[in-house]
């Protein structure tokens, strides 16, 4: 589920290589904490938050296809 959200944030940033997925396991919970720099910030949450959301609508029903809970931290 992590290289998923790798995949569209680089696909959306201006400085991919700055992209940076950690997965950490909170109980029975996955948090995926993603990492960009301060200028592509916006270019990743969008206008009003459609792009995070859409990302996060992504990742749970990946989360629900691999029977876990999921959430996205968009740092």
């Amino acid at each position: 589920m992590g290289a998923l959200i790798a995949y569209l944030a680089r696909a959306i940033a201006e400085e991919p290589e700055a992209i940076e997925v950690e997965e950490v396991v909170e109980g029975d919970r996955v948090v995926i904490y993603l990492h960009v720099s301060e200028e592509d910030k916006g270019r990743i949450i969008g206008r009003d938050g459609r792009v995070a959301n859409a990302m996060r609508s992504l990742l749970h029903v990946a989360s629900m296809r691999a029977g876990v809970d999921a959430a996205l931290s968009i740092d």
